[in-house]
């Protein structure tokens, strides 16, 4: 099939799997309401990212991520790698759509597939993070949405190995609850790290951490509204440390990050930056990092912001 159509990449794990089983009516609604269209499956991870570039080099202009932020952020590093001008487009079926909250992607598939019609392009700043791998090998990958480190590695890390959480609650309650539910968990027992931290050309600093979190864009933890000031296209990152706040705080507080109101709170700092650079201040504390929703690896690392880096297709709206 040659590339003029839009090419649709589908995790069929996403949404703990019912992605697959819905794909049929995902793809009559999608059809009916945005037009013809090639598709993809993914089988393993990596898959998406792969294909994603693949297709932009072949000249494909639309590639189409449908999952949940794991899968867009895929697509994204593939199109990225691909140096083309190809577009980004979204059709939701994940169980965080963390992403799709602050570009206000419809979450109903009829009008996700109309705004993919209608909708007018953007170019958006990417992150750019260089950590250490599993592996122990030096790693670099772009994000879209947010990298942080401290507790919010060990939640996702929580949340992917418990199968009671990856199965039937995620099902039952939704990616929301089963995030809420790992982090209340995890930070009963989760020892807050110790970390140098620079901001652009400003000094190394010290911080006792819960959580940091380098912000593309304005949520999180399948719902957190962590940075909601963050603007994809302003050229910086937003920065939110949640401090050393005793984990009996953060149960009662929970819910002000959800809404975005956390910011008053005294061990809550905020910054803006355009490159931030983090390590352990005990070499030998592993400090995990998740971007986008995924483990990746952990510290030392740095973040960069790659300003107008990526064109999206997403409904008009004001920041």
């Amino acid at each position: 099939m040659g590339v003029e159509l839009p090419l649709v990449i589908v995790n069929p794990t996403s949404a703990a799997g019912t992605t697959r089983r819905r794909w049929p009516r995902l793809a009559s609604e999608l059809r009916t309401h945005f037009g013809p269209f090639a598709c993809a499956f993914t089988t393993r991870p990596g898959d998406a990212a792969r294909i994603a570039e693949d297709e932009a080099r072949s000249g494909r202009r639309l590639i189409i991520a449908c999952g949940g932020d794991g899968t867009i952020s895929e697509v994204a590093n593939g199109l990225l790698r691909s140096g083309s001008d190809a577009e980004l487009g979204i059709l939701p079926s994940g169980t965080g759509g963390d992403l799709r909250r602050t570009l206000r992607i419809p979450k109903r598939t009829a009008d996700a597939a109309r705004a993919l019609r209608t909708g007018k392009t953007r170019t958006i700043d990417v992150g750019r993070a260089t950590y250490i791998a599993p592996s122990g090998e030096e790693q670099e990958r772009f994000f879209v949405n947010v990298a942080s480190f401290g507790m919010g590695g060990e939640v996702i890390s929580r949340l992917k190995r418990t199968a009671a959480l990856s199965g039937p609650v995620t099902k039952l309650l939704g990616g929301r609850a089963a995030f809420a539910y790992s982090m209340m968990r995890t930070v009963l027992s989760f020892t807050r790290p110790r970390v140098a931290v620079a901001l652009d050309d400003g000094p190394e600093v010290q911080l006792e951490v819960l959580n940091f979190c380098v912000a593309n864009a304005r949520y999180f933890g399948g719902g957190m509204k962590i940075a909601p000031e963050a603007n994809m296209v302003d050229g910086a990152f937003d920065i939110v440390v949640i401090g050393d706040m005793p984990s009996a705080e953060v149960i009662l507080k929970a819910c002000s990050i959800y809404l975005g109101t956390h910011l008053g709170i005294e061990q809550v700092r905020a910054a803006r930056a355009r490159r931030c650079v983090a390590r352990p201040v005990e070499r030998e504390t592993n400090v995990g990092l998740e971007i986008d929703g995924e483990t990746a690896g952990r510290l030392p690392a740095t973040f960069e912001i790659m300003p107008k880096a990526l064109r999206i297709r997403c409904p008009l709206h004001r920041d």
